[in-house]
């Protein structure tokens, strides 16, 4: 295996003589005709993620906790209508980015628009999410559940169409992993300040219109802060985006580029292996994210005997997927964000394998899992600059750019990591034989890092061989493909 100056794994060259036009500063013209990025950009891209954490989250770690003791259904019921806007959600996960791609382009651009168009809507629905309305079970439940997928639907659009201005607003290997490490560590802020401000914050406002509804009213505050924060992200993005509404020849040119048909979008997906391949070892990332978090409470009260301890770790592992994700700009810069991507799924595989040598010892086990959260936050900000770098390879080869469907399929392993995490703490919970307030002895401790390490650290091991062997697309031929598109153009 060798290495080029850069720092990248080389492959076959690609020859293209043509040079990468050198980007030029800011200057605020017409849509499309900006390059480079601002200071608002790398520093305040994501702060609508960290928004959007904020709302979600809401629902990650209470929602069923309001169906059983707030809204007082069933614990079977319950199951039912979470498992019924979980599966309808992760089925329609896939779809949104080709809709955005697939539609006429509104007027201030085929994505930024969707950061106005939708997102204030999202509050409204998602707030009856958490309402219990009259005393019929089953009309509640179905009330619930609609609630539930119409949310989702409207703020997924808004999501993925986030997602694709990474790759739109870049332009450069080096802008989009700088876009991509600005988010994620926006992102990763969300997650650590509703850790410790999600519920109080919901407490206070059940203290003043009743606890039943506390759930709702935070659901409502926190959307709004999404919104702003999407805004924030469409104000900052103006003029970046090629303008396709209009009757001249380049509004035109940019809609025949942009606005693609669905034999297109399967073109987009299976003639690009580094795509398929990137999906796969993605699911290896929000598989350290999912059933680890979720199985540290078993873990640590269950395994450990010290329920006390999720409180450090989880401020440890949060204050380290930070500090990971802001640092990946600048080691992207020096050695490339394949690169980068391969060194984060090494470290997430070696500090996961040992935990289950080191089980025995809680406080080395919240070192090793902090050392492994900080190279997933490195990870987490590089994954959509790769799925980028697909765009530019699929533009290169179908003539067509696919940005919106593309940068979209990364909702699919997010969805199937979700779906995971409930059948791999289950298989492992079974296997120990695990009761409820019975603190597990022997090698039925060990046993249950299982979960909580072993199986996201084989993964990892799965992605960093799809990395470095599968996902052959190097800086190097990223800024070739790029080139050539840009003559095309």
């Amino acid at each position: 295996m060798s290495m080029d100056q850069e720092g990248n794994i080389l492959e076959e060259e690609v020859t293209q003589p043509d040079p990468v036009p050198e980007e030029t500063p800011a200057d605020g013209g017409q849509p499309g005709t900006r390059k480079g990025l601002t200071t608002a950009l790398k520093t305040f891209f994501g702060v609508g993620d960290c928004g959007f954490v904020l709302m979600s989250n809401v629902e990650t770690f209470y929602f069923m906790t309001f169906l059983t003791d707030f809204a007082m259904f069933a614990p079977a019921i319950a199951a039912v209508i979470n498992s019924v806007f979980s599966i309808v959600d992760a089925c329609l996960s896939w779809i949104y980015g080709g809709i955005i791609n697939r539609v006429k382009a509104r007027r201030w651009g085929r994505y930024r628009s969707w950061m106005v168009m939708t997102p204030w809507i999202v509050p409204f629905i998602f707030a009856c999410q958490f309402l219990r309305i009259g005393d019929n079970e089953t009309l509640s439940a179905v009330l619930i559940i609609i609630a539930a997928i119409v949310s989702h639907i409207i703020w997924n659009f808004g999501y993925v169409a986030n997602l694709a201005l990474i790759n739109v607003v870049g332009q450069t290997p080096e802008g989009k992993a700088t876009l991509a490490s600005s988010r994620a560590t926006w992102n990763n802020i969300g997650g650590l300040l509703f850790s410790y401000l999600g519920l109080p914050f919901a407490t206070l406002l059940g203290s003043k219109i009743g606890e039943r509804n506390q759930w709702a009213a935070a659901a409502f505050i926190l959307g709004w802060l999404m919104v702003l924060g999407y805004y924030a992200h469409f104000r900052m993005t103006k003029g970046y985006e090629e303008q396709e509404t209009g009757e001249d020849a380049a509004a035109r040119a940019a809609a025949a580029r942009n606005r693609i048909s669905l034999p297109t979008m399967m073109k987009a997906l299976f003639q690009n292996p580094h795509l398929i391949l990137l999906i796969i070892a993605d699911l290896a990332k929000w598989s350290v994210n999912f059933v680890s978090s979720a199985s540290a409470i078993y873990y640590f009260r269950d395994a450990a005997g010290n329920p006390g301890l999720m409180v450090p770790y989880a401020l440890v592992i949060a204050i380290a997927a930070i500090v990971g994700a802001y640092i990946s700009r600048f080691i992207a810069a020096k050695i490339s964000t394949r690169t980068t991507a391969i060194i984060a799924y090494a470290g997430m595989t070696v500090f996961l394998f040992a935990i289950y040598a080191a089980y025995a010892n809680p406080i080395a086990v919240i070192g090793l899992i902090a050392c492994a959260r900080f190279f997933y936050g490195i990870a987490f900000a590089m994954t959509p600059a790769l799925y980028a770098d697909t765009v530019v390879y699929s533009t290169w080869k179908t003539g067509q750019n696919a940005s919106g469907w593309i940068m979209g399929l990364q909702n699919l392993p997010l969805k199937i990591a979700i779906f995971l995490r409930g059948v791999i703490i289950g298989a492992v919970l079974v296997s120990v034989g695990w009761v409820s307030g019975i603190t597990l002895e022997g090698t039925a401790r060990q046993t249950m890092t299982i979960s909580f390490a072993v199986v996201p650290a084989v993964m990892c091991l799965v992605g960093l061989v799809i990395l470095i062997f599968g996902f052959r697309l190097t800086k190097k031929k990223v800024e070739q493909y790029q080139a050539e598109i840009d003559a095309r153009q």
